[in-house]
């Protein structure tokens, strides 16, 4: 059986591109953490993904203009990301 390597030769842009969406996925986890914990904190209760998206539309895009530089399935997948690792962590739905 034989194998083929193919290199690829990227420009800066294509470089920089998924770098940007891990830090627009990392910052709205970070960010989705913070919020359930003040919620949790203030009135015994977890916020669904839904209501996560809607507050981070609302509160967070807005005051961070590059998180329109990425796809809008990087916060999305982050935020699913984020309330499957709560629920697998305290056991509920």
């Amino acid at each position: 059986m034989k194998s083929i390597k193919t290199k690829l030769k990227v420009n800066n842009k294509q470089k920089t591109l998924p770098a940007k969406h891990a830090g627009v996925a990392r910052h709205t986890y970070n960010w989705g953490l913070a919020t359930c914990i003040a919620e949790y904190k203030s009135t015994k209760k977890r916020p669904s993904a839904i209501t996560l998206h809607k507050r981070l539309v609302a509160e967070v895009k807005s005051e961070n203009p590059w998180y329109y530089e990425v796809s809008k399935c990087a916060p999305r997948a982050s935020i699913k990301r984020f309330r499957k690792s709560i629920q697998k962590l305290f056991n509920y739905s």
